[in-house]
């Protein structure tokens, strides 16, 4: 007997569904490396992170398992964090010299090597939505300042006060800052904590592709339109499905001068070495012999995950492929 064609449909569209569900997918987060210290880490704050992070990464990993795009989940990911004043990234962001936020961000897509950044912008209220509302509905990758913020208000998106993203105690880290600069000139020694603070993640979705986004508030008390690593495609963030998804937190101006997300991946695709060794080599070998601090999370197209960082700590979570939930601040 013949099976009916509508039949044989429904069969297929059946295990087509069916499969796509049992597809793996993966998701890490970072909050920004730097120097963390557990005795100034009260166990109400590292609470509040743990909570946070804990929130953000099941947010997107819940995304995911959907059938979200990764597109998609990084961006409500990063909105969890660029909300919360524990972050140097939206709300919480650090002050420029001047007083005032300029926030960057950039997403990647490692399917198409489609991106989209901003920089310098102060009144839209989700930097990581806009960046990928550049790269989705615009000809660019990159906008800046009033500019940027002129097409986000074209597109519709939320825009906000520059006051909107006040916190007192980042306030109070400008005036320390400050009190160790000379008006005259234009070099001083900052602290991990005033020249390090993002959020990032990188995923797996359930069609098989991999991402990576990254939204900050930069340096504190930084001057002349100053834009650091973030929203700077290869430096920042990196996506590619033959390598990997980057995400990078530190100082900025080292990731930016040795390309730290691209040559990541660069190593996995071209040296055939594994996500784990690639990102430990340019992490806690490359960048660590130049000077520059900081760290990264990483995840290729079989979910393998890493977040190596050369500081005392990274704020940093992850959903693996099994769906193992992995939070953590120290080493």
């Amino acid at each position: 007997m013949t099976t009916p064609k509508f039949l044989l449909f429904a069969i297929a569209f059946t295990f087509s569904v069916s499969s796509f569900a049992e597809n793996p997918v993966a998701i890490a987060i970072h909050g920004g490396a730097g120097t963390l210290s557990k005795a100034d880490m009260t166990p109400q704050k590292q609470r509040q992170y743990e909570a946070t992070l804990k929130t953000a990464v099941e947010t997107g990993y819940a995304l995911l398992k959907s059938g979200a795009s990764g597109e998609r989940a990084i961006i409500e990911t990063l909105k969890i964090m660029e909300v919360s004043s524990l972050f140097n990234a939206g709300v919480g962001a650090v002050y420029n010299f001047d007083e005032e936020h300029e926030l960057d961000a950039s997403i990647m897509l490692g399917h198409s090597r489609q991106a989209g950044a901003v920089a310098g912008v102060k009144r839209i209220k989700s930097p990581i939505e806009a960046a990928a509302t550049v790269m989705s509905r615009s000809e660019h990758v990159m906008l800046s300042g009033q500019g940027a913020e002129h097409f986000a208000e074209q597109m519709g998106l939320e825009m906000v006060d520059n006051n909107f993203f006040d916190t007192m105690h980042r306030k109070e880290a400008l005036q320390r800052a400050k009190q160790r600069m000379s008006l005259n000139t234009y070099n001083f020694t900052r602290t991990d904590s005033e020249k390090m603070g993002t959020v990032g993640a990188v995923v797996l979705d359930s069609t098989g592709n991999i991402a990576a986004g990254t939204s900050t508030g930069g340096m504190t008390a930084k001057r002349f339109g100053r834009v650091g690593d973030s929203p700077v495609i290869g430096a920042g963030t990196f996506a590619d499905n033959e390598s990997c998804a980057v995400s990078a937190t530190g100082h900025g101006e080292y990731f930016i001068r040795y390309n730290v997300a691209a040559d990541i991946c660069a190593r996995v695709k071209y040296q055939k070495l594994s996500l784990e060794k690639a990102a430990d080599t340019v992490i806690n070998q490359v960048l660590a012999n130049a000077g520059g601090s900081g760290g990264i999370i990483a995840i290729d197209a079989k979910g393998n995950i890493a977040m190596p960082f050369n500081t005392t700590g990274m704020y940093r979570a992850s959903v693996d492929v099994e769906g193992n939930v992995y939070i953590a601040i120290f080493k």
